[in-house]
C-alpha cells in the first residue's frame, strides 16, 4: 500500500487529511477544462443574493410597466382596485433623473471648490516638489547612475513650449 505508484493511480486517488481517510473515484472521460475546481460545492451568498436582486429587479420592472401602460378598466376586471396615482408614473423617474444629475453638479462642484485656482503657485510647487540636483560628470567616462526624479522647473517648461529660437 506504500507503493508510490499505487498512491498516483488515475483511476484512484487516496487523500489523507488529519482526521480521516477520503477516497474519491474519477472518471477517465472526464474532460480537463483548465480551471481550479473547488473543493467545497455549492452555492456562495454573493451568487444566491445576485440571482434574488436581478429577479426582483425584473419582476418590478414588469409591475411598474403593467401599472403605467395597462388602462383602468383592465386592472379593474382584473380585480386591482386599490393602485397608486397615474402622476407617480412619470413623477418618480422624472425625480430620479433629476436628482442624479444634480448630484453630479454638485461633485463637479465641490471638486472646483477643492481644487487650487490657476494663478495659485500651489499648482507649481507644493510640499511634494523636488528640485533637479545636477550629478557630478565622471571625467573617467564611467557610467553614472540614473538621476533621481525630480519636477521640471516652470521655466523650462516655458523655454521648450514657447521658445522659437530653434
Amino acid at each position: 500500500m506504500t507503493d508510490p505508484s499505487f498512491l498516483n493511480s488515475p483511476r484512484r486517488i487516496l487523500s489523507l487529511s488529519k482526521e480521516r481517510a477520503t477516497v474519491s473515484f474519477t472518471d477517465p472521460d472526464d474532460k480537463v477544462s483548465g480551471f481550479p475546481v473547488s473543493e467545497e460545492h455549492g452555492t456562495k451568498p454573493s451568487e444566491v443574493y445576485g440571482f434574488v436582486g436581478s429577479i426582483s429587479i425584473i419582476m418590478a420592472t414588469v409591475i411598474y410597466l403593467i401599472w403605467a401602460y395597462t388602462p383602468e378598466p383592465w386592472l379593474h376586471s382584473v380585480g386591482i382596485t386599490y393602485y397608486p396615482s397615474r402622476y407617480w408614473a412619470l413623477a418618480l423617474p422624472s425625480y430620479a433623473m433629476v436628482t442624479i444629475a444634480l448630484a453630479i453638479t454638485f461633485y463637479i462642484g465641490l471638486n472646483f471648490m477643492a481644487t487650487a485656482p490657476p494663478t495659485s503657485f500651489y499648482t507649481i510647487y507644493d510640499e511634494f516638489s523636488r528640485e533637479h540636483t545636477l550629478s557630478q560628470v565622471s571625467k573617467d567616462g564611467d557610467e553614472q547612475p540614473i538621476e533621481p526624479i525630480s519636477d521640471i522647473g516652470i521655466h523650462q517648461v516655458n523655454d521648450l513650449m514657447f521658445n522659437c529660437a530653434n
